[in-house]
């Protein structure tokens, strides 16, 4: 494979990602005018452990929550909040999550402190529902990173079960050691024996929340290979994965086939849900490719 550099930086960069991230500003704020939202709700002391949450409409019958891309260095929960009217409209509670940034923290403290907006996240989500609903994280990018990391964590369960219910990973960079030799690693500081155990790929355990892997076709063969190791991983050690292979899409236009109301990956992901109403039951079959 191709050098660490061009696989993850400039590789991974389209001229047109400008405009669509300002598309994606545009289409968040007109998301909270719309509302109802709640902005910057805290989940810690840090000043990014906040989230915003926007409720379902109608009935809720589960959560998303949502961690941005960035490198695990930069970008907002601001920009994204546009993901959310579609999974409220389709009755999920949408949480869209910051995060402390390196190197303010390091990645191990990034992930402890990210952690933290679990209970909150499900506290939350109960005040409008009679019992408890399910979660599932959703992640891009590093924010795909950080949700497979909390779901092999799930610390947060209680006498009802596991906290953490379903994981989408979108475009996620799950062994870390290529990153080590790119100008990314300026602000991740990590050596050899810190990016294998920031590597989540490297502890993947069963039981696991049932997972959906999901890369752009037009990405790096390094991301493709990623997100196909990760999917491997997860059903070898005896846990449900589905791998979406998302046709003509890039690292950002990911996520229009992320949001898009009428798109497979969108069905996938709904499919994802369902499942995660009846966790309990199906942790006790084997893995499969797909939750249709």
């Amino acid at each position: 494979m191709e050098d660490p550099q061009f696989q993850y930086v400039q590789g991974q960069t389209r001229p047109g990602f400008p405009s669509l991230l300002a598309e994606y500003e545009a289409e968040s704020l007109a998301a909270v005018a719309a509302g109802p939202c709640a902005l910057d709700r805290r989940y810690g002391p840090s000043k990014r452990q906040t989230f915003d949450f926007f409720p379902a409409r109608g009935r809720a019958r589960g959560t998303l929550a949502y961690f941005h891309a960035g490198y695990w260095q930069s970008r907002d929960k601001s920009t994204f909040r546009f993901i959310a009217p579609a999974f409220a409209d389709m009755g999920l509670n949408v949480a869209l999550v910051n995060y402390p940034l390196c190197p303010s923290v390091s990645l191990p403290a990034l992930v402890v402190a990210a952690n933290a907006c679990v209970p909150a996240i499900h506290l939350l989500s109960a005040e409008s529902a009679a019992d408890a609903l399910p979660l599932v994280l959703a992640g891009h990018s590093a924010g795909a990173h950080i949700a497979v990391e909390l779901a092999l964590a799930d610390n947060h369960a209680d006498s009802k079960g596991h906290a953490i219910d379903g994981v989408v990973a979108l475009s996620g960079i799950f062994d870390l050691a290529p990153l080590v030799e790119t100008s990314l690693n300026d602000k991740l500081r990590l050596d050899a024996a810190s990016a294998a155990a920031c590597s989540p790929l490297h502890r993947v355990r069963a039981p696991a929340a049932p997972m959906l892997v999901v890369v752009g076709e037009e990405e790096t063969p390094a991301f493709v290979d990623q997100s196909r190791r990760l999917h491997e991983a997860w059903t070898d050690a005896g846990n449900r994965s589905a791998l979406h292979l998302a046709p003509r899409a890039d690292h950002f236009s990911l996520l229009r086939h992320f949001a898009s109301p009428v798109g497979p990956l969108f069905e996938e992901v709904d499919a994802l849900i369902a499942s995660a109403c009846h966790r309990g039951v199906e942790q006790g079959a084997g893995p499969e490719q797909s939750y249709h």
